[in-house]
């Protein structure tokens, strides 16, 4: 049986058992997510595996009270060996989350990881029922064509909502899943609070804590609204709201628009605790690639989408610019620019699309002359 050591985990490898080492970054995160967020309390791990996460949980982030479900019965049998093998009291569960959840035995927990193949959406109204005011949910989506666009009718389907399927796909897809989050939440008289949000590969990770009260219930409702796009200079707009008043004429170029949403239009991060698990990160050395997920987010300005710079210069039939010039046109100009984790060449800004292709121009004819 092979064995292997992730982070303070000695893990059995079982046959058939999923495990997905491509995945250890997103555990090192969550890892210094708990720390950095100081976390404690109940803790339940809905799809346990191997038992990995449960296992760094406890050793890590010093959780004690652990529940860990896995609905496959081998996989439960392995995340019960391991917990063994790494000393801990706790145990895996063979139970699906809806079983557990739905059962009238559960207590509330006061931290959820929910990390399902695919979408979250079947168990999202379960784990709603095992939490409580300050609850913190960390919920994966691995479904990312379906939330990029790519199958717009699935989207439509589970979400409610219509997605992009352009350069903004990766941010619009966040904000769909935190839209369908905060709906759901709603309906059990909770609010969200958005912690940190993550893109990455082909997953989608959101970290929010639930605060209780039907105010903050309906406030949280009224953050999603919708955006829209503008396929001939890439513009876009949003507004938030049940029915918003939508601009389906581009103001840059006049062209029709195209409407996308409902989406969550609040803040996608909290700065404080990115900054503590940077802090936290140089301090324990977890990898390169975390500091760099994480100063990304840290440095990125928490509005709603960005302008592709390759995209833009691609309109205006000029040669690529360097990012950072654009950057000192646009700061002098007194706008706030920031790269993005959403896009390597994308920027964020206040500044309009007009704004931006004036910044390219300026510095193409400068590069040129």
């Amino acid at each position: 049986m092979e064995t292997l050591r992730e982070g303070s985990a000695d893990i059995y490898l079982s046959a058939g058992v999923f495990f997905n080492p491509k995945m250890k970054t997103l555990r090192d995160i969550s890892v210094l997510f708990l720390d950095a967020a100081g976390l404690k309390g109940r803790l339940l791990d809905c799809t346990a595996a191997t038992g990995v996460r449960g296992i760094r949980y406890a050793k890590e982030a010093g959780f004690s009270d652990i529940v860990s479900l896995d609905i496959n019965r081998d996989a439960a049998k392995s995340a019960n060996r391991n917990i063994k093998r790494n000393k801990l009291m706790f145990k895996c569960l063979n139970a699906s989350v809806q079983a557990y959840c739905s059962s009238g035995l559960a207590e509330k927990f006061d931290v959820i990881d929910l990390d399902p193949f695919g979408t979250p959406v079947p168990y999202i109204n379960d784990i709603l029922k095992v939490s409580r005011d300050n609850t913190v949910l960390m919920i994966t989506a691995t479904d990312t064509a379906v939330l990029c666009g790519a199958h717009s009718n699935a989207c439509l389907k589970l979400y409610g909502s219509k997605p992009m399927h352009n350069e903004l796909c990766k941010e619009s897809g966040i904000r769909v899943l935190l839209c369908f989050i905060a709906r759901a939440a709603s309906q059990y008289n909770f609010g969200i609070e958005t912690l940190l949000s993550i893109s990455d590969m082909h997953y989608m990770r959101v970290f929010l804590r639930l605060h209780s009260g039907a105010k903050k219930a309906v406030d949280s409702v009224r953050q999603c609204g919708f955006a829209t796009f503008c396929k001939k200079c890439r513009s876009f707009s949003y507004a938030a709201g049940i029915a918003p008043i939508l601009e389906h004429k581009c103001k840059s170029c006049g062209a029709e628009t195209e409407a996308f949403g409902p989406m969550y239009l609040g803040a996608l991060y909290d700065k404080n605790i990115v900054k503590t698990m940077l802090h936290r990160n140089a301090y324990q050395k977890k990898g390169s690639g975390i500091d760099t997920i994480l100063s990304r987010i840290y440095n990125e300005f928490d509005v709603p989408f960005f302008y592709s710079i390759p995209k833009a210069t691609g309109i205006l039939h000029m040669s690529s610019v360097p990012m950072d010039n654009v950057f000192d046109t646009l700061r002098k100009g007194n706008f706030t620019v920031s790269r993005t984790q959403f896009d390597k060449d994308g920027i964020k800004t206040d500044a309009s699309q007009n704004d931006v292709a004036n910044a390219i121009r300026s510095r193409n004819y400068k590069s040129s002359a």
